[in-house]
């Protein structure tokens, strides 16, 4: 399941805020670099030390940051708007959706090929 529903529930894991264990995939909750109050949920396509590439070149994901973007890049605000956010920002790791019924099962970590600035 790549993308997640506004009217989704989600299971938020936050185990991995210890020591920040994150990998490449994974969808998470963070505040908004831009807007503290705001949160945002994006999956994480680069981590530190990572090159993504857009429309200024290449650039090297600062240590203690990730790279967040939106399944669907079309019309996502993400870190093509506003860089790379520090890791600090993260709230926590979305691996499962809980209601509604229909949709629960376990988030895929697959990054879509179209949501890549790779």
């Amino acid at each position: 399941m790549n993308n997640l529903d506004a009217d989704d529930y989600v299971f938020l894991e936050k185990f991995c805020l210890d020591k920040y264990r994150f990998s490449h995939g994974d969808v998470v909750i963070f505040s908004s670099p831009t807007s503290y109050n705001e949160r945002s949920l994006k999956r994480i396509v680069a981590m530190e030390g990572d090159y993504i590439s857009n429309v200024n070149g290449a650039i090297k994901v600062p240590e203690g940051h990730c790279w967040v973007e939106g399944d669907n890049s079309a019309s996502s605000v993400d870190s093509r708007s506003f860089g790379a956010i520090p890791l600090g920002l993260i709230h926590g790791r979305v691996t499962h959706i809980i209601w509604p019924p229909q949709r629960i099962g376990k988030v895929d970590r697959r990054i879509p090929q179209d949501g890549l600035s790779l």
